[in-house]
């Protein structure tokens, strides 16, 4: 009897994630969307990559100030401006890890 409810649930839990990633396909592939949502979705990633990075920057605790973690803000500076200038990500990742290992051998 558990094992059939065990597989239930697994089985349940597949479809459950299952629907929510395929639906979109599923919507877009008869008809395009509209030019104003694809103009807000091109934000997006570039979004999650700073919400991101500003949760790693920023140590909150209940009741204290923010306090923020200074090395890793000296790294994000430079990164940011390899990332902006090249427009290409990988090569801003790169240059990230490459200024923290170097400050952190220093420092």
């Amino acid at each position: 009897m558990t094992t059939k409810m065990i597989l239930l649930g697994i089985l349940l839990g597949a479809i459950v994630t299952w629907i929510p990633r395929i639906i979109p396909f599923i919507l877009t592939k008869y008809k395009g969307l509209p030019e104003p949502l694809i103009r807000f979705l091109n934000y997006l990633p570039i979004s999650i990559i700073f919400a991101l990075t500003l949760s790693s920057l920023v140590n909150e605790q209940k009741g204290h100030l923010p306090h923020f973690h200074w090395l890793e803000m000296l790294v994000v500076i430079p990164t940011f401006w390899v990332a902006i200038k090249s427009k290409n990500i990988l090569l801003s990742v790169v240059t990230g890890i490459v200024i923290m290992a170097v400050l952190r051998l220093v420092f």
